[in-house]
């Protein structure tokens, strides 16, 4: 998704380090008090190492790294700064992973000028010393232990031999002697001689004297043809290479056998020309370029064999090669030839090539030969600047220009960018940003090639408030000092202003650019910056935010996804935040007098504020900080009594340092939080009723542990360019993309999708689907590629017709002359095809669906055939409950099978209140509850008939009781071992004791049977046994046998005590509810409206479940209350039914489901109407509007446009029209057709309205008889309230309710 494009962390000052690995080569070098780990290729960063790992004390230091060490072998990193030295290993057990090996802690004032280390032995030189150490095991820890040291002051270079025997140093100052020479030589300010000491004792054998400074060493590796490995190279700072030789005589004495200069490199005239400009000469490691043209020759290629003539000729002959680059660029490369043969004064050298100035500007100061990846090609590295190429031997030594190829470079060293960073600040558009440093200077970056590369564009210094313009072009600081604000340009701009509080940039379509400055008396400033032949700064207008208190932020609103052709001040342009967490939003109006208007608040109820961010979509991001933790919540900008805005909320440990917005095209908000060791990228979650996730969910993590040191260097992380070859295969996913597929729309096949539509009842345009869906899948098995058919936005808002459709494709064909209907049509809904789809999905992923979706989508697609077949069967509520329980009995079969569902999504114990809710108003009952026998295998339980809701939803008392017997035997047959005592509850509410008495003759194994046989043989009829059953409930409650003494309660008839013992001890208010209804055989019993007035109605509240609540209400006849319920704030209803609970939690209406629920039962009776004329037309009509939003957050778009446009408000017209006048006698004639009352809309579409209220206790709703009046000219109408005009129509609602007479409609479904 997103990966390091580019790092901004410090390049080096002096030479490299390296390390082999075998995946990968990879270079080191200090940076402050950090080493930097990149990639030798492709100059990728990989790790930084902080010295403060070792020593954390050192966290806040300004120390910086002197020298490093690198030992390949051992792979082991060591640093020092002033007399500490750290020693960093590679993990062997977890790849790419550096551990602290270990520390050494110097004597006070023996500052660490030079380290070498190889093989465990680490030599350390000192401003007083030159010291080495070995590597021990303490205690199974490693400790450096000093194995000699010698009083020789200011080394800088130390170099072990290959054999270990000796090492080279070179020192500043070496001798009283060579200081008055250097006393006379200022500008020979190190020691000119290079000295070799011996491993072994420490003393020095040698001292090799350099006319002047010497600037690099190195040991030549020994070839496999060579015994002699003291062979040294020396660079001075005249860029002249000199090889030293053992002597035969005397093996380990070196002396000097050949100097490479630009003279002995180039003709004279030539090499004249370029005697007063520098150049740089490097060797080139023999052993690396020996490997690579083995390569080459023995690679069986159809390559011109002239190609292969150089570099078969430097294979052979043996050639070490040189290679110098001049002042203008060009490249001399120089061989040397015979170094590995007796005597020495065989050596020759010679010009192998020289090349024009191509790639180098000037010689860099170090360069290497490294391994590559593809065996043919060498990589060399240069610095500074630091740059990367591939070296291509047969083109480079036949002095092609491809030869060497540039693949990464950085730009020239600047030392303010070793400076920490306090803060970044970007564009508006996120074209550029800033970067404020310490001591208030900083620098301006454009960030260009589509997010992948960081352009340094200028630097300030003394601003306090810095904002950057023209996409990191430009930018303006503000120091609180001068009060003066710069616009750096050219010519400088200025403008005095007050103390600032804020600084920050709106975009403008008109090419101009607007500067907004918040005083620390939060007036705001509108600063107007003029582009032209001279840039200006002129203000614009300037005023005071009406606020009533102080606030603790103002924050601009991140205008990154406003639309361009807008100007920046139709939006919401300055968010405040209040002491005591109130959100205010601001926008411009300099219409009104006033500069600035509230457009809306948001309380959080919250204090204590560290940060706060505003998004284009006025989304707010929070941080609290706590004493232990930082508390982050998202609000939304909007508030009533449907949502209060919280959409995200999340408490860690980890403190939050820094927040910033993001934005898709399609305004979908993305936030950054910015932790010490990580970056967290969040966007909104879609919601699903599959898996009840957080509104926000974190969708990446930028993890920069191993990239953090506290100067707070800078990354770039963005979208890769191209897909590499191994990415190909399967496409990289982009940020946008990621997001719009987690929250954008969802595709018509989306199992959410199908879901909605079908609880819904648009079960044709499901079927369509599921077409279409087959018939691209059929297409992907032949041409192997996804293309979706997408259906047009109007089928969605079409309404469904398919059970009409449906039954007059049959009685269209019911006279056909063979009687056989025809659907044998391939590509129309059908079993076949239907058998066919799902086929392909158990065995085949489809994109962008996971597992627990996928399994979704199938059930779905079964159960809209078994719709399909048995339409006339059932309803819809009863459609909706068959796919909410078969849904939930693969979720929890998933959960229980894999274990790969994530905790959200883990096994339920029961369905929703809301999918009992609607088996509980179908029609279709015998039907469901056959389904749910069936979906648990035949064989119900009471866990299973608790699961489904069995007692809640169940209408017919005699249906449960039969039911509740089944249940009784079930849980009796449960197990290997037949317990009487789980079923005696269930047969002692059905009042069958003498069945329990039989049981207990087979439980032989029972130590209880004795004991049960006898009770039970007693006549409970009798007082006298029933206050014995009552006895031992007591005993068995305090042996916390709850269900048995439930059951033994009601076997001494104390219903409401068995009842009590379900809700408080087994806390099972489903168990109360059927021994109620099944004790009292009726659901009007005092026992059954005790426990839903007491028990159920408080769950409802404290929970904030509207669907349980409704359910409720409706069976204890207050059916007004539950359709209130369903709108009304949780509050009101409390008060109005005197419900006393602790506390009542107000949910947020995320469910569309609430509005499908109160379409259906706002009419269905006298109550239900009086209930819903209780409810504003303005309650209602925010209410749809939530409800829509929720469409769009489940990423149903279509069906949130379907609602918003087919609703049908039950509104009572504000006026009572007069009915007509009859033109034959001037009274007034009654219709049987014209509406008596004003809810006609709802009215017309029902055929009948249940009565359950008594009418005639009403008071009268008539008005009385209207005098004639004449009319004069236009009558004006005088519009009442909305509320006031429903309890009005209601009144002629119950009137006409008396005259209701159901005249049954023809239906040609009762012939079949």
């Amino acid at each position: 998704m997103l990966q390091l494009q580019q790092t901004c962390t410090g390049y080096p000052a002096e030479g490299l380090q390296f390390i082999r690995l075998p995946k990968e080569t990879l270079l080191l070098y200090p940076s402050a008090d950090s080493v930097l780990i990149r990639n030798a290729q492709t100059l990728g960063l990989r790790r930084v190492l902080a010295f403060w790992e070792a020593f954390s004390g050192m966290i806040k230091s300004k120390g910086t790294i002197s020298c490093i060490s690198v030992d390949s072998g051992m792979r082991l990193i060591i640093a020092a700064i002033g007399t500490r030295v750290v020693a960093w290993s590679l993990s062997d057990v977890q790849e790419d992973a550096w551990r602290v090996h270990s520390t050494l802690v110097l004597p006070e004032g023996h500052n660490v000028s030079a380290l070498g280390n190889k093989a465990g032995m680490l030599a350390v030189g000192t401003d007083r010393g030159f010291s080495l150490y070995t590597l021990v095991m303490e205690n199974d820890l490693p400790t450096w232990a000093q194995k000699w040291s010698t009083p020789v002051k200011g080394i800088i270079h130390v170099n072990f031999a290959p054999s270990l025997m000796y090492i080279a140093t070179v020192s500043k100052v070496s001798s009283f002697a060579m200081r008055a020479v250097l006393d006379l030589m200022p500008e020979r300010q190190h020691d000119t001689s290079l000295r070799l000491y011996s491993t072994a004792a420490g003393r020095q054998t040698q001292a090799l004297p350099h006319p002047r400074q010497v600037t690099k060493i190195a040991w030549r590796r020994p070839q496999p043809s060579s015994r002699y490995d003291l062979i040294l190279y020396s660079i001075t700072s005249d860029s002249v290479l000199r090889i030293f030789i053992p002597i035969i005589d005397s093996p380990e004495y070196l002396q000097l056998h050949a100097s490479l200069d630009l003279f002995s490199s180039l003709p004279f005239s030539v090499a004249l020309k370029h005697a007063n400009s520098h150049s740089s000469i490097f060797w080139l490691d023999r052993q690396t370029v020996g490997t690579v043209l083995d390569h080459i020759l023995n690679q069986s290629s159809e390559e011109d064999e002239s190609k292969k003539r150089r570099i078969q000729e430097i294979k052979d002959e043996g050639w070490d090669l040189f290679l110098r680059v001049l002042g203008d660029g060009s490249i001399v490369v120089t061989a040397v030839a015979n170094i590995d043969r007796r005597p020495p004064t065989l050596l020759r050298q010679f010009t192998l090539q020289q090349s024009q100035p191509s790639i180098f500007t000037h010689p860099p100061s170090y360069l290497y030969l490294l391994p590559h990846q593809n065996t043919a090609l060498l990589t060399m590295v240069t610095s500074t600047p630091l740059m990367a190429f591939e070296l291509s031997p047969l083109a480079f030594f036949d002095a092609k220009s491809h030869g060497l190829k540039l693949i990464a470079a950085f730009p020239e060293r600047e030392p303010e960018e070793e400076r920490a960073i306090l803060r970044l600040v970007r564009t508006p558009e996120g074209k550029g940003v800033g970067v404020i440093r310490e001591d208030f200077g900083g620098d301006a970056w454009t960030i260009s090639k589509r997010g992948t590369e960081l352009k340094r564009t200028g630097n300030w210094t003394n601003g306090q408030f810095m904002i950057v313009l023209s996409e990191g072009h430009q930018s303006a600081t503000f120091l609180q000092e001068t009060g003066i604000l710069t616009l750096n340009s050219d010519p400088a701009q200025t403008l005095e202003l007050p103390r600032l509080e804020n600084l920050f940039t709106m975009p403008s379509p008109s090419g101009c650019e607007f500067i907004i400055a918040v005083t620390a008396d939060y007036s705001v400033i509108q600063i107007k910056v003029t582009e032209g032949l001279t840039t200006q700064l002129s203000i614009v207008s300037e005023g005071p935010l009406p606020l009533s208190s102080k606030p603790k932020f103002i924050q601009p609103v991140d205008p990154m996804a406003w639309p361009t052709m807008r100007e920046w001040m139709e939006h919401d342009v300055l968010l405040s935040v209040s002491e005591d967490g109130e959100l205010a939003f601001w926008a411009p109006e300099p219409s009104n007098g006033a500069p600035w208007k509230c457009t809306g608040k948001v309380r959080t109820g919250r204090s204590g504020f560290k940060k706060a961010k505003c998004s284009s979509m006025k989304k707010t991001a929070l941080v609290v900080g706590h004493e232990v933790h930082d508390e982050l919540t998202i609000w939304d900008s909007t508030e009533s009594v449907f949502a209060t805005g919280l959409e995200y909320k999340k408490e860690d440990n980890d403190r939050i340092l820094d927040l910033d917005w993001s934005s898709t095209p399609d305004m979908q908000s993305i936030l950054a939080v910015g932790y010490s060791r990580h970056v967290d990228i969040l966007c909104q979650q879609r919601t699903t009723y599959f898996d009840q996730g957080p509104g926000w969910a974190l969708i990446h993590r930028i993890d920069i542990s191993g990239q953090v040191n506290p100067l707070l260097k800078m990354y770039l992380f963005g979208e890769p360019a191209e897909p590499t070859e191994a990415k190909s295969l399967q496409p990289n996913e982009s940020l946008f993309e990621h997001v719009a597929r987690r929250n954008g729309p969802l595709e018509d096949y989306n199992p959410q999708m199908l879901l909605q539509c079908l609880l819904w009842g648009k079960i044709q345009l499901v079927k369509d689907i599921i077409v279409n869906l087959a018939l691209d899948v059929a297409r992907h098995e032949r041409e192997d590629s996804y293309d979706w058919t997408a259906l047009p936005v109007e089928r969605y808002l079409e309404k469904d017709q398919s059970l009409s459709s449906g039954s007059q494709k049959q009685y269209k064909n019911l006279f056909a002359s063979n009687g056989y209907i025809d659907n044998s049509d391939e590509n129309s809904f059908s079993r076949a095809l239907v058998e066919r789809l799902i086929r392909h999905l158990e065995s085949h992923q489809i994109p962008h669906l996971n597992a627990n979706e996928r399994a979704h989508l199938i059930v779905l697609i079964q159960t809209t055939l078994e719709i399909d077949e048995q339409r006339r069967a059932l309803d819809e509520n009863g459609l909706r409950y068959l796919i909410s329980m078969r849904s939930f009995y693969i979720l929890n079969e998933r959960a229980s099978s894999d274990g790969t569902l994530p905790s959200p999504a883990a096994k339920r114990e029961r369905l929703r209140y809301r999918d009992m809710l609607w088996a509980y108003h179908s029609e279709s009952q015998d039907l469901l509850l056959n389904a749910s026998i069936a979906a648990c295998g035949g064989k119900m339980t009471w866990s299973e008939a608790r699961a489904v809701g069995l007692p809640l939803w169940l209408t017919s008392t005699e249906t449960l009781k039969q039911q509740f017997e089944v249940i009784a035997r079930n849980e009796y047959m449960a197990g290997e071992v037949r317990d009487p005592t789980k079923c005696s509850l269930f047969y002692f509410a059905l009042g069958k004791h003498k069945l329990v008495h039989g049981l207990w003759r087979q439980a032989a194994w029972h130590k209880e049977q004795g004991l049960m046989l006898k009770f039970l043989s007693n006549n409970f009829a009798e007082p006298r046994w029933r206050t014995a059953a009552l006895k031992n409930a007591f005993a068995l409650l305090s042996k916390q046998r709850y269900e048995y003494a439930a059951a033994f309660f009601l076997l001494g008839g104390s219903l409401k005590d068995a009842v009590n013992v379900c809700l408080k001890q087994l806390k099972d208010f489903q168990m109360a509810v059927a021994i109620a209804r099944v004790a009292e055989q009726s659901d009007e019993g005092p026992i059954l409206k005790e426990i839903l007035s007491n028990t159920v109605i408080p769950i409802a509240f404290e929970a904030g479940n509207r669907y349980l609540g409704s359910w409720a209400f409706w069976v204890l006849h207050r059916r007004d209350l539950a359709v209130r319920i369903l709108l009304t704030p949780l509050e009101d209803i409390a008060s109005a039914f005197n419900v006393v609970v602790e506390e009542i939690q107000e949910p947020q209406y995320d469910d569309p489901s609430l509005a499908l629920l109160f379409k259906q039962l706002r009419m269905k009776t006298l109550q239900a109407a009086k209930g819903t004329a209780e409810i504003s037309g303005k309650s209602e009509f925010k209410f749809i509007l939530q409800m829509a939003k929720v469409f769009c957050r489940m990423g149903c778009h279509v069906l949130a446009l379907d609602l918003v446009r087919s609703w049908s408000f039950a509104r009572p017209p504000t006026v009572v029209h007069s009915p007509p006048t009859s033109p034959l006698n001037g009274s007034n004639a009654f219709s049987p057709t014209q509406p008596l009352f004003p809810l006609e809309p709802a009215l017309n579409k029902r055929a009948s309205i249940m009565i359950d209220m008594d009418v005639s206790s009403l008071p009268p709703t008539r008005a009385d008889t209207p005098t004639s009046q004449q009319p004069s000219g236009m009558e004006k109408v005088q519009e009442e309230s909305d509320l006031f005009a429903r309890k009005a129509g209601l009144g002629k609602l119950m009137k006409s309710a008396k005259q209701d007479v159901q005249v049954p409609e023809f239906d040609m479904n009762s012939f079949f």
